[in-house]
């Protein structure tokens, strides 16, 4: 059962993630709202169903499904629904202050550099960019992946971890729908390979990591990016392909900063 309110699952300080933490936001008529302070972390909140308003300071922000915005550190915030929302929640340290920025799904999806599709037979999705190269920020870069039914997606096997840390989490797959997450240096060796359905969270803090979905089902899930070194390292796709699948580039290209 979901809980309401606020709650931070992932954090520096009870996993192996070095900066990104990750928390989930749900408000009804039992719960309208919530108050919180970023303290020294910039927050990106993405809107996952609902609406909300959001006060930074004296600004209002109301935001609709796939609407987000970038929160700077030392700012506090207060999101008020009149009927529900289910809102994700991502942070990272940061050491400067970076202004607050509104995305607006409807100027993503029109986007080919934010918004597009990508791989070949057997590992065809589409992705979308929220908190990407189009805001300004430190470490945080986020979004959103889509599989075609029954395909691959982080397909060809790819990492990053000299530059960045990431989290999957799962959503919009209703039952019976699920997927396989692997997560691993050597083939041979796996670190991870497990079940994921809607809701779950997957901390990837190095390997390559890619996952399927089961046949007849999509596999989506928010994914969150911190960058090791603030602002230097917060770049997209640049990333390095599993020696063996390096034809065709890695299917990010679209995304990367020009």
């Amino acid at each position: 059962m979901a809980q309401i309110g606020r709650h931070v699952f992932v954090t520096p300080e009870n996993s192996a993630a070095q900066h990104l933490a990750y928390g989930r936001i749900l408000l009804n008529d039992s719960k309208p709202f919530e108050l919180f302070s970023t303290g020294d972390r910039e927050t990106g909140l993405i809107c996952l169903s609902g609406q909300a308003t959001v006060t930074v300071g004296a600004k209002e922000i109301s935001l609709g499904r796939f609407d987000a915005i970038y929160i700077p550190r030392d700012s506090s915030v207060k999101i008020v629904t009149v009927s529900n929302v289910d809102i994700a929640e991502f942070s990272a340290d940061v050491a400067e202050c970076y202004p607050m920025q509104v995305i607006r799904y409807s100027d993503i999806e029109t986007d080919p550099g934010l918004s597009f599709k990508t791989g070949g037979p057997g590992c065809q999705r589409h992705v979308t960019m929220l908190l990407a190269k189009n805001i300004e920020a430190g470490r945080l870069v986020a979004g959103f992946t889509d599989s075609e039914p029954g395909n691959w997606t982080s397909w060809p096997p790819h990492e990053h971890a000299a530059m960045l840390e990431e989290i999957y989490v799962f959503f919009n797959m209703p039952d019976p729908a699920f997927g396989i997450q692997l997560v691993y240096n050597n083939t041979e060796y796996p670190e991870l390979v497990t079940v994921v359905r809607n809701g779950d969270a997957v901390l990837m803090p190095s390997g390559y990591h890619p996952n399927v979905s089961v046949p007849g089902h999509r596999i989506s899930f928010l994914w969150a990016m911190a960058a090791h070194r603030e602002v230097e390292d917060r770049q997209f796709g640049v990333v390095n392909v599993q020696k063996g699948f390096e034809r065709g580039g890695s299917g990010l290209e679209a995304g990367r900063k020009k």
